[in-house]
């Protein structure tokens, strides 16, 4: 069981996120969630659901919607940690997770994560992980790109952190807006080494 921190933010993009939750939890993965203010009105807007405010009552109210979306049962483990909380695992290099998920990510997070700002657990759990050479992945959700924004990836990139736009591809041939989220998933688990059935493999 890998332990996976997710991070949602208030970029457009909370279906890649909350499906990326499912697939993780689905696979037995342990993960540990925290999410923005911007996030819980994104999640309103785009999938009409409620991110609660207590870090308990997310935890009970994200397994229960998720287990009515999917018939396949849980086998991984789910702590939500609120923004603030200093005293959660991902805060500090003694304890951090194997890898950290910010999906979807804002221009404004990526920018503090690399200029090294750790003003929240967000942007403290994604400095944790550069500077302890674990796996970051960032899937940021804009267009189009400025310097400033392409220039914070670069640096980004250069401290060993993956920069993961959600562009899915059509060479599958999609029938549905699932089959283009599950298509950003399926890149973001594959970088996680975590497997998953989700679209077809090239060639196979």
């Amino acid at each position: 069981m890998k332990t996976v921190v997710l991070a949602f933010t208030g970029a457009s993009g909370l279906p890649y996120g909350m499906r990326l939750l499912q697939c993780l939890l689905q696979s037995g993965q342990r993960v540990h969630l925290v999410y923005s203010q911007a996030a819980q009105i994104v999640a309103k807007q785009e999938i009409d659901f409620t991110l609660p405010n207590r870090p308990q009552d997310a935890e009970k109210i994200l397994l229960e919607h998720l287990n009515k979306l999917s018939p396949k049962k849980f086998s991984g483990e789910l702590r939500v940690f609120g923004r603030d909380d200093w005293y959660a695992p991902m805060a500090s290099g003694s304890n951090p997770g194997d890898a950290m998920v910010i999906c979807p990510c804002t221009m404004g997070t990526l920018a503090a994560v690399a200029a090294g700002l750790s003003d929240d657990l967000i942007t403290r759990g994604a400095d944790v992980m550069l500077k302890e050479k674990r796996p970051l992945i960032l899937v940021p959700r804009e267009s189009p790109f400025s310097s400033v924004h392409l220039e914070n990836m670069l640096k980004l990139s250069h401290a060993g952190a993956v920069i993961l736009p959600p562009n899915p591809g059509f060479y599958y041939q999609p029938q549905s807006v699932q089959d283009l989220v599950d298509f950003v998933v399926a890149r973001i688990l594959d970088h996680l080494h975590v497997p998953h059935e989700l679209v077809k493999r090239w060639g196979a």
